[in-house]
């Protein structure tokens, strides 16, 4: 993917506001390109420098790299999780995008 890629993904990324969230699939979505996997990659390479604990799996379950780190964000922002505490809850956290 291109740079330009790069900077939609991480723009969109910064602009889920603070307890929400979106899966990767809806971001490749919202922006009409690329897939889970490629939004993914972005994240892993360049997502750093944003609220990269905002982007998970479909189903609300964390991957490995979001280690601790994603669960002291989610309490900090009063992210709905689900009872296990592992996973969003993703019916009550997904952020309806509007344009």
């Amino acid at each position: 993917m291109d740079d330009g890629y790069t900077d939609r993904v991480l723009d969109l990324v910064e602009r889920i506001p603070p307890g929400r969230v979106l899966s990767y699939g809806a971001v490749a979505e919202i922006l009409d390109e690329g897939g889970p996997r490629q939004v993914g990659r972005v994240m892993a390479m360049d997502g750093g420098a944003v609220a990269w604990w905002r982007v998970v799996r479909a189903d609300g379950s964390l991957t490995a790299a979001h280690g601790m780190g994603a669960q002291e964000h989610y309490a900090e922002e009063g992210t709905p999780m689900r009872a296990n505490g592992h996973a969003v809850d993703m019916s009550r956290a997904l952020w309806q995008y509007r344009d």
